[in-house]
C-alpha cells in the first residue's frame, strides 16, 4: 500500500557505457524505461543513535528472525563493509555486465542492448536458458559463502517484515549516516548508507552515492524482470521496500539467521 505522503521525484535521463537509456530516481537505483516501480515509501522522523550491542540481534520481529550488527565485509556496525553484485560472493573492482557471474549483454543488429543470463532465469528464454532458480542457492549468497554459521541474506519478503514492523530514522553515529531501525522489543540495528558501486565507482552521484543512500540486497529474485533483484533503499527522508535493481550493481549485505545459535 502506497503511503498518503507526496513524493516529489527528479528524474534524470543519462546513458552510461550502453547505448540504453535509464530513468533516474535522486533517491533510487535505476529503473529501466517502462519497470519503473516506487515500492513503498514511509516519512520517517529523527532520533538518537544508541544501538544494541552483539553480532545478532532478536529485533521482536513476527518470525523471530535474528539480524546481523554489521556488514558482510565490515569489522563493526558503521563500517560500509564490501560491495557485492547479486549473486556473486566476492567484491570486485569493476561491476558491469562485463564483469558480472550470471549474465553479459550484447548488440542485436539495430544496435539494441540485449542480455543474456547463464543463471538464475525463471521465465524469459529470449534471456537464456530458464531453470527456474528464484532464490540465491547458498553457494551464491554472499552472507552464507562469506559467513557461515546460518548466516544468509534476507529474502524480499523479511525486509517487508523489518520495514513494516520497525521504526526507522536517520542518524550519524560516529560520523557515519545512515538509518537506525528499532523493533517492537526495543532492540537496535543500523544500516550505514554505503551507496552503490556501478564500473569501477563508489560515486556515481544521483542521489545514492556514500553517506546519501543505502542499498541492500535480498536473496529473491525479481520474477517481472530477471536481470533484476529485490533491494531495500533508503536515505535520509524515507525508506523504500519492495524495490529492485539490477543485478551487476555493487550493494551491502547484511546477513540474517533464523535461530540462535551458542
Amino acid at each position: 500500500m502506497r503511503s498518503n505522503l507526496p513524493l516529489i521525484p527528479l528524474w534524470v535521463l543519462i546513458s552510461h557505457k550502453s547505448a540504453q537509456l535509464y530513468l533516474y530516481l535522486a533517491t533510487s537505483l535505476p529503473r529501466r524505461i517502462g519497470e519503473i516501480s516506487y515500492g513503498e515509501v514511509r516519512q520517517l522522523a529523527q532520533c538518537g543513535c544508541s544501538l544494541t550491542s552483539g553480532d545478532w540481534v532478536d529485533l521482536g520481529l513476527p518470525s523471530g528472525l535474528l539480524w546481523a550488527t554489521r556488514n558482510v565485509g565490515a569489522s563493526s556496525p558503521t563500517d560500509y563493509g564490501n560491495y557485492y553484485a547479486w549473486g556473486e560472493t566476492q567484491p570486485k573492482s569493476e561491476y558491469s555486465w562485463d564483469t558480472y557471474a550470471y549474465g553479459y549483454e550484447y548488440y542485436d543488429d539495430d544496435g539494441n542492448q540485449q542480455i543474456t543470463l547463464t543463471k538464475y532465469n525463471p521465465t524469459d528464454s529470449n534471456q537464456g536458458p530458464v531453470d527456474d532458480l528464484t532464490m540465491l542457492l547458498p553457494g551464491d549468497d554472499a552472507a552464507t559463502a562469506n559467513w557461515g554459521d546460518g548466516a544468509r541474506m534476507p529474502t524480499n519478503e523479511e525486509w517487508l517484515e523489518l520495514y513494516n514492523n520497525t521504526t526507522s530514522c536517520w542518524v550519524t553515529i560516529n560520523g557515519v549516516n545512515g538509518r537506525r531501525f528499532t523493533g517492537p522489543n526495543g532492540n537496535r540495528i543500523f544500516l550505514p548508507a554505503a551507496g552503490v558501486r556501478y564500473d569501477d565507482s563508489i560515486d556515481i552521484g544521483l542521489g545514492v552515492d556514500v553517506g546519501y543512500a543505502g542499498h541492500y540486497w535480498s536473496s529473491s529474485l525479481y520474477m517481472n524482470y530477471p536481470s533484476g533483484a529485490y533491494d531495500f533503499d533508503f536515505n535520509s527522508d524515507r525508506c523504500e521496500a519492495d524495490y529492485y535493481g539490477s543485478r551487476l550493481f555493487g550493494h551491502s549485505v547484511r546477513p540474517v539467521r533464523s535461530t540462535r545459535q551458542n
